[in-house]
Order: structure tokens, then C-alpha cells, then sequence
């Protein structure tokens, strides 16, 4: 979801003097360049979403290590009506969850290929990373307080996910593993075979998923492999379009049913190009700003900026906007891309704005009048914040973080 380390270090002095003026939360009724306006079909798909989405920000990265079975069996459970996921490729082709380049930060890497550490995560063959513990590292990192940190994060190995294993976990499955603890799998020919089983502790909720191209330029070709995978496993409504329509049923989640159960999301604007060639615009999707000065960021704060961005997002069939914003908890702290004026030329193109990332109830104060959905590291939190502002009146009522974890068996 966010940008990389070293691309927030060089955009460090932009944010310092980002600061916008009294007069920025007054748009302008005459823009030196006109807001373009989503087609009444893009409108349309744009609705398969349901309004104050729940967005599960890489599973979460607050109680569990993010991005692992852990994180997503928990998102599924609290409630969450999207499993977001960073999508890389690795060298034989499988698609990974995961958000760095380098894995570092989220494995025993070092130990495991000391010479290769500093090698992108796409130069490894699954095989390869299959061997790597994506678990542990959490309850020694530095942001953990010591009432997160559970044995069982290490004691029942985290692997690095495939997208198939995010989908299974969607829809109430968990990993099958021998009795060793060890995942079970093989590799033919034509690729892998994982092995799952229902999860004994799966409450029935149904999310979807919420899914970034990351890196199109280490990953050449994700987006071809992408719509493959999502064939494969009959989740590319193109093909197989959802015979139901409501997100939730029963008190339960239950977007996955629903032709909402993927939304496509990057950065990148050569993705986002790519994406409309293959998708057309009928899958939902997402283009995310950042402020910076990569060639696809937003560089200053001038309305005509903002504007121009959007209007990029409209006219390559995006349906959504993903602006960052600040009063994250550390390292979340991001440049504020979501001003009052700014939420306001959003909407006035008829694009929904999925901001990121929520990690505080702060956050969710300030910004829930501006936006239709939230990217949380706490979606525990989040469901609470919308169900008392009573802007989600269905689905599961709040639970308690900590019991969901120990329920699934943490």
C-alpha cells in the first residue's frame, strides 16, 4: 500500500513544506482546468463497493504480522469487508502478498540468505521463500508493544502468502499443513499445488479483496499474470460474474459474493493503463496518490495538480481515489493528500475516495466526513467508528481484537 522506504526519504523535504493555506479549503468554482466527470458505466461499477468500506490494510499490521494467515484470517473474522494486498511476482511466477521489495524487514531473510538479503523479493522462486519464517520478526520489532507480541506468531510459522492463499482465506479457508506445522504443497511442471482446508474457526463472514499492483517496474507482466490467477481461481467477474448482490447477509460479510469482491489498485499510472486495457473499466479500481517527486506524484500543492491527477484517474477508468494522510502512528506517518478542498474535487468527478492508512479513532474523526471508505490497520477500530457514527448498520458488530486472535487459535 505505501510507497517504499527510500522513496518517503526522498520525498522527505516536499512534505516538510507542504503546508496549504486558509484559502485551500475554498475550491475554486472556475478551475483553470475542469474536473473530468466518471461516465455513468464507470458510476455503475464503481457501486458493486460498499459505501464506508471496511479495508483491511494488509490484514492488519497492528495485532498480527502483516500480510500472513494470521493477519488475513483475523481481518476475516473481525469483520472486514476487504483483504488488502501488495502484489509482487517471483522468478517462477507465483504471485506474492507482500509489501517491501526487500524482505528485511519481514522475515528472517538474513539468516536464511545472508548473501542474498538485499535481493528483491521477485529474484526468489516460491520454493526458495517457502523457507523463510515471516512471523517471528513481529514480536521483536520496534512499533510492537510487548501486549501484541504472542509466541504462536513464531511457534505456528507465518509464511510469505500467495494472492491464492489471501483468496482462500476469503472465503474461509486456512492453510493445510502436515504434522510438523509445515505447509503442504508440491511443484509440477506446470507450477504449485497448495493444499487447503475449512478453517474450524471461520465465522462465515466473506470478504473480498483489495489488491495493488506494487512495483510494475520489478514485476514486469504482474498485471497479465494477475487476470490469469484471477481465472484460475474463478474470481475475474468479467468471466464469472457474482450472482449476488448484498454485502452483507445474515449479519455477516459478504462482499466476496458480490461483483465487488475485487478491487484492483497501484500507483503506478503505466499499471493503471495497463489494467484498463486488460479489465476495460469493469472491475473496480483504485489509483493511489502520493506526494513525492516520482513522475507519478503529486509534487505540489496547486489545485491544478490535484486536478490533473484526477482527471487521469477518470479518463484511464479508475473509480476510486487512494489519497494518503497524516496522524498516522509511526512508521504510517504519511503526507496529507486529503484536505477539505481536496476530498471536494474528488467527489465532484463522481469518484469515491478509500484514503490511507487509519492506524488511530483520531483519524477516523477527521476524515470519515470526506471519504467513503477506510485502508485500517485496525479495522476492529474501525467497525466500532462506523457503527457509532451509525454509517454501517449491517454486518458484524464490533469485537474485541484480542479474542478474535486467541479464537483463531494465536
Amino acid at each position: 500500500m505505501r510507497k517504499n522506504m527510500l522513496a518517503m526519504l526522498a520525498c522527505a523535504s516536499v512534505i516538510a513544506s507542504s503546508c496549504s493555506s486558509d484559502d485551500d479549503n475554498n475550491v475554486s468554482t472556475n478551475h483553470q482546468e475542469k474536473v473530468h466527470l466518471l461516465s455513468s458505466e464507470m458510476q455503475h461499477v464503481r457501486d458493486y463497493v460498499p459505501e464506508n468500506a471496511v479495508i483491511a490494510h494488509r490484514g492488519t499490521s497492528y495485532w498480527a504480522p502483516e500480510s500472513t494467515e494470521a493477519a488475513y484470517r483475523w481481518a476475516r473474522n473481525i469483520g472486514a469487508d476487504y483483504l488488502e494486498a501488495d502484489l509482487q511476482i517471483t522468478k517462477d511466477s507465483v504471485i506474492l502478498v507482500v509489501h517491501d521489495n526487500l524482505l528485511t524487514r519481514t522475515s528472517n531473510i538474513n539468516k536464511i540468505y545472508p548473501d542474498r538479503a538485499e535481493d528483491p523479493a521477485s529474484t526468489f522462486t516460491y520454493e526458495e521463500l517457502l523457507k523463510l519464517d515471516a512471523g517471528t520478526w513481529f514480536n521483536h520489532d520496534k512499533n510492537t508493544s510487548p501486549d501484541r507480541a504472542r509466541t504462536s506468531f513464531s511457534t505456528q510459522k507465518q509464511y510469505i502468502s500467495t494472492l491464492e492463499d489471501v483468496i482462500m482465506f476469503a472465503q474461509g479457508k486456512r492453510l493445510k499443513r502436515d504434522a510438523n506445522g509445515e505447509r503442504i504443497w508440491k511443484k509440477t511442471n506446470t507450477g504449485y499445488t497448495f493444499e487447503y482446508e475449512d478453517d474450524p474457526a471461520d465465522n462465515g463472514n466473506r470478504p473480498g479483496i483489495y489488491i495493488e499492483t506494487k512495483e510494475p517496474s520489478l514485476n514486469p507482466g504482474i498485471e497479465k499474470a494477475l487476470v490469469k490467477e484471477l481465472d484460475r481461481l474463478g474470481w475475474n467477474i468479467i468471466n464469472k460474474p457474482a450472482t449476488e448482490s448484498d454485502h452483507f447477509k445474515n449479519g455477516k460479510v459478504n462482499v466476496g459474493n458480490t461483483n465487488g469482491k475485487v478491487v484492483l489498485q497501484t500507483f503506478s499510472h503505466n499499471s493503471l493503463l495497463i489494467l484498463k486495457d486488460i479489465f476495460k473499466g469493469n472491475i473496480p479500481t483504485a489509483l493511489l496518490f502520493w506526494k513525492g517527486k516520482g513522475p507519478d506524484d503529486i509534487h505540489d500543492d496547486q489545485e491544478a495538480t490535484y486536478i490533473k491527477h484526477i482527471n487521469f484517474g477518470v479518463d484511464n477508468l479508475a473509480q476510486f481515489i487512494g489519497p494518503s494522510i497524516a496522524g498516522g502512528t509511526p512508521p504510517d506517518n504519511w503526507p496529507e493528500l486529503l484536505e477539505p478542498w481536496q476530498a471536494k474535487l474528488i467527489h465532484e468527478s463522481g469518484m469515491k475516495i478509500h484514503p490511507y492508512s487509519f492506524d488511530n479513532e483520531e483519524q477516523m474523526g477527521k476524515y470519515f466526513s470526506s471519504c467513503d471508505g477506510m485502508f485500517t490497520n485496525q479495522s476492529d477500530l474501525t467497525i466500532r467508528f462506523y457503527h457509532e457514527k451509525q454509517l454501517r448498520n449491517e454486518g458484524p458488530a464490533y469485537q474485541n481484537a484480542k479474542t478474535v486472535l486467541t479464537d483463531l487459535g494465536y
